[in-house]
């Protein structure tokens, strides 16, 4: 065969000619479609507000950048502390208001450790010679002037008598325990404890708090107000408090000792390093810093319902006027901890921690259905922590994680075995109140040797997410 009759089409200039133009209009169709999407994604990066939702899925998932940013309202700071607040910054420093003569509020509640504890002690040490454990590890007490008072069921509102919280529990007993599923609202005001400060609500304002480990006889262990008293006597700013409070403040012990918690109390609520809200995740729901792929899968484990479901309890999203979120609901719960055997108390096998029925809190012994709950603390500035939960049992996040995840499904791994062999689950809340123990929510609705609800990675890339609420972080730098 001739070779021009080889290939007959390769020699018409007009197809060759055609062809080459559909391609021309083929590339520059791609051209245009990739300066598009390419414009999209800038837009979406400039301006993610504007733009359109898959679009701004696209851009935060190659980039990490918030496709909704928020605007957050944070506290105001003052120019400087008033001289109320300075009162109570020295008093919170101050040592020689412990019967040890070492310990102050800062001891347990150091501002370099995100006004938590310094070290890794389950518990902390007190006492007159420093020597006596705690009961419960000391919690953070930043971001404390948002915290609810203590109640039981919605919001009681303007009302003018203070509510029986006793009478209200009982009311409360025959009603379901709402589902918490992250993202979803329940479909009814919770009945439940929620609000106060301490592991178990007992204090309602922060001067109660503050006065709390200064009687504490196993923390800074002041026989009585007049003994805080008489040791504030003593002090070197002894005038600054008769200046501010009047020259027979010390007549009244009683009104002495409300004064000086207050001044605590205004130090707290003035100084900004109790509530800075700069951690990552605060600049990035502003648009103004970027998650990496690990933290950005993690947050959306932490969101999702059916894995990790931190955010049933641990709410994530800023509220409807803007406050950066607190990563708790301010509830109680009871998960079932193991019982952490490096505790002095627990060596009595007849002692238990249960949380809002005492031993600490005697108003509400009676109401045994919220016997082993505990308050859900937030998870703001969590991964500088050195303990977890209400007894200090676990130490790392990782321990803490794995918890969440196989309680159910592994509970061996946790809770020692019984004479028969098998687990000896929820072993630090006696029998009969084991039906408080969350078993609804997940990922503690598996059952005994179901899959978890979270893998391996699922956990890294969570824990990932929760550093990104340490307070500190520089904006900008990623």
């Amino acid at each position: 065969m001739p070779a021009s009759s080889a290939h007959p089409a390769e020699t018409n200039p007009i197809q060759r000619k055609s062809r080459i133009s559909a391609r021309r209009v083929l590339v520059r169709i791609v051209a245009a479609a990739i300066a598009i999407a390419v414009g999209l994604c800038i837009c979406a990066l400039l301006y993610p507000a504007r733009a359109p939702a898959v679009v701004g899925a696209m851009v935060e998932n190659l980039t990490g950048a918030n496709a909704n940013p928020v605007e957050l309202q944070r506290p105001i700071a003052p120019p400087q502390l008033s001289s109320v607040a300075q009162l109570g910054k020295k008093i919170f420093f101050d040592p020689t208001l412990s019967a040890s003569g070492r310990q102050s509020c800062a001891s347990c509640h150091s501002p370099e450790h995100a006004y938590g504890p310094a070290n890794n002690l389950a518990v902390q040490l007190g006492g007159p010679a420093l020597s006596q454990q705690g009961y419960r590890p000391p919690q953070s007490l930043m971001y404390l002037y948002r915290q609810p008072n203590f109640s039981i069921g919605p919001d009681a509102g303007d009302a003018d008598n203070a509510p029986d919280l006793a009478q209200i529990a009982s009311q409360a007993a025959g009603v379901a325990r709402a589902q918490k599923n992250a993202g979803v609202a329940p479909a009814a005001p919770a009945m439940v404890p929620q609000g106060g400060m301490f592991w178990d609500g007992r204090a309602d304002t922060l001067q109660a708090q503050a006065s709390g480990p200064l009687l504490n006889p196993v923390e800074m262990a002041n026989a009585s107000i007049a003994d805080v008293m008489a040791k504030l006597e003593r002090t070197p700013y002894r005038n600054d408090f008769t200046q501010l409070f009047g020259a027979h403040v010390f007549d009244n012990t009683t009104l002495a000792m409300s004064e000086a918690m207050f001044a605590v109390a205004r130090y707290q609520v003035e100084e900004q390093s109790f509530h800075p809200y700069t951690s990552k995740y605060d600049y990035w729901l502003e648009g103004k810093a970027r998650l990496s792929q690990a933290e950005l899968r993690g947050l959306r484990l932490f969101n999702d319902p059916n894995k990790a479901n931190c955010a049933g309890c641990h709410l994530s999203k800023p509220s409807p006027d803007g406050l950066p979120p607190m990563f708790t609901d301010y509830q109680y719960e009871a998960l079932g901890v193991p019982r952490n055997t490096r505790l002095a108390a627990n060596r009595d096998r007849n002692f238990f921690d249960m949380g809002i029925c005492g031993p600490f809190r005697t108003d509400l012994k009676d109401q045994t259905q919220y016997c082993g709950m505990f308050l859900t603390p937030t998870l703001r500035n969590v991964s500088t922590r050195k303990v977890f939960f209400h007894n200090g049992v676990y130490t790392s996040l990782e321990d803490v994680m794995a918890f969440y995840n196989e309680r159910n499904t592994a509970p061996q791994k946790f809770y020692p075995r019984g004479a028969d062999g098998k687990p000896q689950k929820y072993d630090d809340l006696p029998v009969q109140f084991h039906a408080n123990i969350d078993d609804k929510d997940a990922p503690f609705d598996r059952k005994f040797g179901d899959q978890p609800a979270m893998t391996d990675a699922d956990i890294h890339d969570i824990i990932a997410f929760l550093k990104t609420l340490n307070d500190g972080y520089r904006e900008g730098a990623q």
